[in-house]
Parts: structure tokens; C-alpha cells; sequence
């Protein structure tokens, strides 16, 4: 990839080496990490280099009535203003420049914005403007202007307001083993920003399943993992805790004729409790835990990883599958589950290319 801004922008620290370099430097980095669970062998994918990124915010520099996209500057010390980035899409790295200058030109949308926010998918392109100040009926007829123009979805926010111009969310779509998969993902939520690489995540999960019965996993979200995998198992029991998260993967489900996953808005502490039976839930109503035989559970945690109570809950079961996105607290956290499970398949995938950044998935089977 080039870009006119590496060594002054600090999005890209790995700009000095090639892609292939990149790749050797960042498997060198793991086994070392992983050296001491004696990691033989990693299954490594690699990403395009360039326009890989769907999901993407830039912060809005202003001089007097011009405004520019800016990044945090390498030296952490202020900002670098931008005309473009070649991580992002095509389709947003095409709309930057075109929607800056008419928001530029309108001081209706150019007064008091401050970030800008791009949620691309296969089928939609939804843009969200945030302010410093409320948003009125004028800027809302205005914007629209700008949906129309560009045939985009736009949402403006700022404190304690959300404007949805037509919806607040994006239409995914892509194929797995023959099947197509449909999500609504929702402005806000969580979304792998790395489309391509979503789907050879998920692919890899897919290829390691055997001996599947029912499934239980923690952290679900709009359900990207849930619906592929659900066509494994017999049932699924998937935990979230964002009512709006449950929300969108319920409607995932009917998009998928999926019915066979129950979703509880709940966390791994209070089903740890309510599966011991220490306490009893009003949202477990009707749902009989006691009928499920679980094979595998499923977790793929934030960047802190997984507590210690969380940990202790999911090493009851035969197969733990744990999608991560930082090596070092899944460092931490196998130096416990490796004290009863083995490492069966250990991935790399490279999320985010001219970044040290590198998400995981490991396979784990009780010994």
C-alpha cells in the first residue's frame, strides 16, 4: 500500500516493510509469544494490502470555513490532516473527498461537526455526522440532499440526539461453503471492520467442527458467528448483553431462516449462576437449561480478554473455540485453560495490514 501520509499519520506503524515482510514479522512475533505452549504450527491468512477496511471514523479539522479529515499524528502530539486513506474501501476511499466538499460548502453541515463515521457493506454505504450542536429540521432537509446525491444512508448525532434519515443500518451479504449469509448490522454495534477477513474467520471456525451437539457462546452480537455455526448444532444458546445487539440478531435469524438459536440478554457471571442453580432469572422463563447437552462453547471476548469467573465457567465444557483480538491477554488467558485443555488449531488473521494488530482463533479440546 502507499499513502502520502506514512511516518507523520500513526494509524500505519508497519509502513516500512512490504507485505510479505509484514506477514513473516508478525508470525515471528507470535511464536514467540506462544513459544512456551509449544505452538508448532500456525494457520496464517492474509488480507489485500490496500482498501480492506469497512468500517472507519475520521476526525474533522477545521482552519476558518475549510475543514479536513484528520488522524492522530505518530508522535501522539496533535493531528495530521488527510485528503484520503487507502485502508478504507473503495467505496468510502471514492465518497471522502466528494462528501467533505459538500459539507464543506453547505455551513449548515459545516458548522460545529466533528467526526465523521463510514459503515460500508456489500450492499449499502451508511454515513454517520456527529456535532457539537443540535440538529434541526434545516440540517435534517439538508443532509438529505446529500443521500440523494450520493445515494448513501446518513445519520446525524451529537449529545443525547440521533437523527436516522432512512435506517441505521447496512445490508451485508457473502457466501460460505455454497451458502449466502444475510446481516443487518446497526449503526453503533460492533462489526468486524475487516469484511473479507470476517468471512475467512468464520470459514476457518466452520472447517474445525466435529462432533458438534448443541452450542453455547458468549459474546454474540448481531450473531456474524451464530447463524453459520448454527447450521452445525442441533441448538444454540447465545449470550449478549446490548439489547440492541439481541435485537439485530433476532432479525438476522429470520433473514436466515434460522431457528434454532435462543438468544439471552445476559451476562457469563449470571449464567454461571442461574447454570449452578444458584439464582433464578426472569429472562430464563420458559428456556430449560437443563435440556441442552453442550459440545462447544464459543467466545470471542474484547481486548481484556476474559476474567477469572468467566474463564472457570468455560472450562466445564469438551471444546472451547476463542476468536481473539489481542495476543497478549490470550496469552494470559490459555496459560489457565491449557492446565485442562489441549490446543488443537491455532489461526492467524491479518485484520489490519501496515498495523502490529493480528486477531487469533484457537481451538481447544479438554485432555
Amino acid at each position: 500500500m502507499e499513502c502520502s501520509y506514512f511516518g507523520k499519520c500513526g494509524s500505519c506503524t508497519l509502513y516500512t516493510l512490504d507485505y510479505d515482510a509484514q506477514c513473516a514479522h508478525k508470525k515471528a512475533h507470535m511464536y514467540a509469544l506462544f513459544e512456551p505452549f509449544n505452538v508448532k504450527h500456525f494457520d496464517f491468512f492474509e488480507s489485500v494490502s490496500e482498501h480492506y477496511r469497512g468500517r472507519s471514523e475520521f476526525r474533522i479539522w477545521k482552519e476558518g470555513d475549510t475543514i479536513s479529515y484528520a488522524m492522530g499524528a505518530v508522535d501522539k502530539k496533535g493531528a495530521v490532516c488527510i485528503e484520503n486513506c487507502p485502508k478504507v474501501e473503495m467505496k468510502i476511499y471514492t465518497l471522502m473527498p466528494k462528501l467533505l466538499q459538500q459539507i464543506e460548502s453547505s455551513p449548515m453541515l459545516r458548522e460545529k461537526i466533528f467526526a465523521i463515521e463510514f459503515l460500508a457493506s456489500s450492499e449499502h454505504l451508511l454515513v454517520t455526522l456527529i456535532y457539537h450542536k443540535p440538529l434541526n429540521e434545516v440540517w435534517e432537509s439538508e443532509a438529505k440532499e446529500l443521500e440523494k446525491a450520493f445515494r448513501i444512508f446518513i445519520i446525524g448525532r451529537s449529545r443525547g440526539m440521533k437523527r436516522v434519515l432512512s435506517q441505521d443500518f447496512v445490508e451485508d451479504r457473502f457466501d460460505i461453503a455454497a451458502k449466502t449469509y444475510r446481516y443487518n448490522i446497526i449503526e453503533g454495534g460492533f462489526s468486524q471492520p475487516n469484511r473479507a477477513m470476517n468471512q475467512k474467520m468464520i470459514s476457518w471456525v466452520l472447517g474445525h467442527l466435529e462432533n458438534c451437539e448443541d452450542l453455547l457462546e458468549l459474546y454474540c452480537g448481531y450473531g456474524n458467528f451464530t447463524i453459520p455455526m448454527a447450521g452445525r448444532f442441533k441448538k444454540v444458546l447465545a449470550t449478549e448483553i446490548s439489547k440492541t445487539s439481541i435485537a439485530s440478531a433476532l432479525q438476522n435469524c429470520e433473514l436466515n431462516d434460522t431457528h434454532n438459536i435462543t438468544f439471552l440478554r445476559m451476562s457469563a457471571e449470571e449464567l454461571t449462576s442461574a447454570l449452578k442453580k444458584e439464582r433464578e432469572y426472569n429472562r430464563l422463563k420458559g428456556i430449560h437449561l437443563e435440556d441442552y447437552r453442550f459440545s462447544h462453547v464459543f467466545v470471542d471476548p474484547p481486548r481484556s480478554g476474559m476474567d477469572e469467573a468467566s474463564l472457570e465457567f468455560i472450562s466445564q465444557f469438551e471444546n472451547i473455540i476463542y476468536i481473539s483480538c489481542n495476543p497478549e491477554t490470550l496469552k494470559r488467558d490459555l496459560e489457565v485453560l491449557t492446565k485442562k485443555y489441549a490446543i488443537c488449531h491455532f489461526a492467524l488473521f491479518d485484520q489490519f495490514p501496515n498495523t502490529e494488530h493480528l486477531e487469533s482463533g484457537v481451538i481447544l479440546k479438554r485432555i
